[in-house]
């Protein structure tokens, strides 16, 4: 979403000669949020010039025929919004298993960790919206960081400290390494971490990388 679409396949050489693990991918439908990305096509192409795992965040209303089209490894995620009707939820969430890829479920700022209880035993990772999701340079919602630990303490609680915990949106260097430390895995690079502006994609990813560890 961040990249630029003129010069995807340079970018994509970039951020894996920098060492990025996934590639995030943002699927809008217009509907669930406000804004219009891109399809399985967009995503299949991807597929044919990179092995990186893929990280697919699926924003739709009912993501059914976006998940039928595409070409899926088990080393890849999908993930789903929490906020989805139940039946809707539980019909895709069969579908990205059927093709052996992993399952994610993502949570609105506003949306109670409680919100994943009766998924928990099905899912992978679990992506924590940390902006109010749609567009790119969203603002970070006050307090919502604290999320990180308590999707900690509540996955412990349920024998689920398998799952990954993912965070997106407005993650500066400085985020990331805090979050890191209250237990968060994965950083979804934007526009505050990795496109920068002033500074080459070659350059931010292993920045990022080295600030966390540090």
């Amino acid at each position: 979403m961040c990249c630029d679409l003129m010069n995807v396949e340079r970018d994509i050489k970039k951020l894996e000669k920098g060492g990025v693990d996934w590639f995030h991918l943002d699927v809008m439908d217009a509907h669930l949020v406000p804004n219009l990305t891109f399809g399985p096509d967009f995503i299949n192409a991807l597929r044919k010039i990179s092995a990186t795992p893929f990280d697919i965040h699926l924003m739709l209303e009912d993501p059914e025929f976006i998940i039928g089209c595409l070409n899926l490894s088990e080393n890849d995620y999908v993930t789903l919004h929490a906020e989805l009707p139940e039946d809707i939820f539980r019909k895709n969430m069969a579908l990205i298993k059927e093709k052996k890829a992993r399952v994610g479920i993502a949570l609105n700022p506003e949306t109670p960790i409680e919100a994943i209880e009766k998924y928990v035993n099905d899912i992978d990772l679990i992506l924590l919206m940390l902006v109010r999701p749609g567009f790119a340079g969203g603002k970070m919602i006050e307090g919502i960081m604290d999320k990180v630990p308590q999707t900690r303490a509540y996955l412990a609680q349920k024998g689920r400290e398998d799952v990954l915990v993912s965070t997106d949106g407005n993650i500066t260097l400085e985020r990331a390494k805090l979050m890191a430390q209250m237990g968060a895995d994965i950083f979804v690079g934007g526009t505050s971490a990795v496109f920068r502006k002033g500074m080459d994609i070659a350059e931010t990813v292993p920045a990022f990388y080295q600030y966390i560890a540090e």
